[in-house]
């Protein structure tokens, strides 16, 4: 599978992969950590929480006029890795006031900007070479699936830090536990008495003051994310190693040379352009600001409408076409993502508060990190057994399907009837089913292509997002019928008292999970493909740039994340669900709209 593909493939690969597993580390605890630290609301954990998505993807286009600029993608690259680093050191320090949290959260982002974008376009200048550009397309899936390799293993490592510091601590875990703590601490709790049970039952003994439990669990909470946080900071030392040691792998680019005088002017012209596109981007976050009445939106949106005004201005009457064919992409992307990374927040709130906190010994497998490696390993056995032709591999399939599957009924038998689960560990599923999913999903793409069938990139996009409205309508239907957040509210002389979700408005975790699933199938048709999309239309002066507009708008489609956190306690939840279905479903018609468009600018 790889032979066709350079060496330097495997050190972004693997460069990559540490550096998702420290993000992702992050991403599966960061909202419930803003809510169990600070006693934030959805709504103001959203808001943070969409800034900082907004930030990460934002700030590549600064990473990526940077590296177009002085042609120095590695070493950009390392700077992002470097500054990664020093932010989650902050995160790790347990204590923190909400300000200085911020603060390296916004370090963590800077990294990100210039490391993301920049690094995919020294995947794709691999693959500007006449022998590779054949495997462009697999190429970016395999590369996608080593940044989904580190994020399938974050949130078990997270989980498990946060709950072995809770253990040391004298606590078990409860996520619905510390918004209880914050509300009786501020008065707001309306049911005392479930509070004191499940203080008992989390402590394992008589809570007597429960003021002083409230807020050592708080503390204890919290510090294990801390901890967890540390973790990631570990992971990035990993990734900037393998990338110090086997960069020379990659390619280094030199400046380009045209022999269009004007185009060589506009090329070294790039930053001031982006400066003199700053003055529209401003204009518009005002107008934004006065009919939105929301600062930070109208930011987001000026910016993305500065960076097409100055796309228009930079580029030449040649490259126009192309550049117009991305732009109309990254518009659809927007939408795309302000859809998909609700799999971090109201996916993870319907995780935590309506779905069951305990589950029989078999759906155990899929939230126990030991089990689901054995599972996994059992049925890739199964796989080589029945799909490869070669008598050893059989054989070696055999062999694993009897080892794995017997050491799956191992953990099974010792589970107990029922047994907790963490929400974190729901963001553990995607990046599973990218990882299973990748070949497959390329040997189809293979297949058709040998038979001249296979759907154009554009298609695959398009394709991808009527998936993407599929996966939510999975979760809608699950929803009816179940008390939204907003009923649970009550007033009472003039303030809000908070109750939890009833036992009975649970829903087993096989909806979640199947939700993710068509999720993660309409992922690898859109996010991949778009990548590839991106390396193969952009003019060349423009890679790294278009690299940060396609992550630019994926930054615009973030900051609407708030969308959902906003409307989580105010409308029912099928009616939120459905926000995202008509998004997906819109998007998707508009990229049909325009198929020939994109399909020329590909040739």
């Amino acid at each position: 599978m790889l032979k066709e593909h350079p060496k330097g493939l495997l050190v972004a690969f693997f460069s990559n992969m540490g550096e998702r597993f420290g993000f992702y580390t992050m991403m599966a605890i960061l909202v419930l950590f803003l809510q169990a630290k600070y006693g934030l609301t959805e709504s103001q954990a959203g808001g943070y929480y969409s800034w900082f998505y907004f930030g990460i993807y934002a700030l590549a286009l600064i990473g990526g006029i940077l590296a177009d600029a002085t042609r120095k993608y590695k070493f950009v690259i390392l700077m992002g890795i470097i500054i990664m680093f020093a932010g989650y050191v902050v995160m790790a320090i347990p204590g923190n006031p909400l300000a200085i949290t911020l603060t390296g959260l916004f370090t963590i982002a800077l990294g990100n900007g210039l490391f993301k974008g920049n690094l995919q376009a020294v995947v794709g200048q691999m693959y500007d070479d006449p022998r590779y550009s054949k495997v462009r397309d697999s190429a970016f899936m395999i590369f996608y699936m080593g940044i989904n390799i580190g994020a399938f293993f974050a949130p078990f490592v997270a989980t498990g830090i946060r709950n072995w510091f809770l253990k040391t601590q004298g606590f078990e875990h409860d996520g619905s536990l510390p918004a209880m703590c914050h509300a009786y601490t501020n008065g707001t709790l309306e049911n005392t008495e479930a509070f004191q049970s499940l203080a008992e039952k989390v402590s394992g003994k008589v809570v007597t003051d429960l003021g002083a439990f409230a807020s050592d669990y708080i503390n204890a909470f919290s510090k294990g994310y801390n901890y967890a946080f540390g973790i990631a900071a570990g992971a990035m030392v990993i990734s900037m190693l393998v990338y110090i040691i086997f960069n020379k792998l990659l390619p280094s680019v030199e400046k380009v040379v045209t022999k269009d005088n004007k185009a060589e002017n506009k090329a070294k012209g790039n930053l001031v352009s982006f400066l003199l596109a700053a003055g529209l981007m401003a204009t518009t976050s005002v107008i934004f600001y006065f009919v939105m009445n929301d600062l930070a939106l109208g930011m987001a949106v000026g910016l993305f409408v500065g960076f097409v005004a100055m796309m228009f201005q930079i580029s030449t009457k040649e490259e126009r076409p192309r550049v117009t064919s991305l732009l109309l992409v990254f518009i659809v992307v927007i939408f795309f993502w302000m859809s998909f990374h609700q799999n971090g927040l109201t996916l993870t709130f319907f995780a935590r508060d309506y779905t069951v906190k305990e589950v029989g010994a078999f759906t155990n497998i899929f939230f126990n990190l030991e089990s689901i490696l054995s599972f996994i390993g059992a049925i890739a056995g199964v796989v080589l057994v029945l799909f490869n032709k070669k008598s050893f591999n059989k054989l070696i399939g055999g062999a694993m399907a009897i080892v794995f599957g017997g050491l799956t009924y191992y953990f099974v038998s010792g589970f107990a009837e029922s047994n907790p689960i963490a929400p974190e560990v729901f963001q553990s599923f995607n990046p599973l089913f990218i990882v299973s999913l990748t070949f497959p999903v390329m040997a189809v793409f293979t297949w058709l292509r040998n038979k001249n069938l296979e759907p154009s990139t554009p298609k695959k996009i398009g394709i991808g997002m009527f998936i993407a409205a599929l996966g939510f309508l999975v979760i809608l239907i699950a929803s009816i019928g179940l008390v939204s957040p907003h009923e649970l509210q009550v007033i009472e002389n003039g303030s809000t008292k908070y109750n939890p979700v009833p036992d009975s408005s649970r829903v087993i975790p096989y909806w979640l999970i199947s939700s993710y699933l068509i999720l993660t199938i309409a992922e690898l048709f859109l996010s991949p493909m778009g990548l590839s999309f991106v390396s193969k239309v952009a003019p060349a002066r423009f890679q790294g740039l278009m690299q940060g507009g396609w992550l630019l708008a994926t930054a615009v489609g973030n900051k609407f994340l708030f969308i959902g956190s906003d409307f989580w306690g105010k409308l029912d939840l099928w009616q939120l669900w459905s926000i995202f279905i008509v998004c997906c479903v819109l998007s998707a018609v508009f990229i049909f709209s325009i198929m020939k468009r994109l399909e020329a600018a590909t040739k």
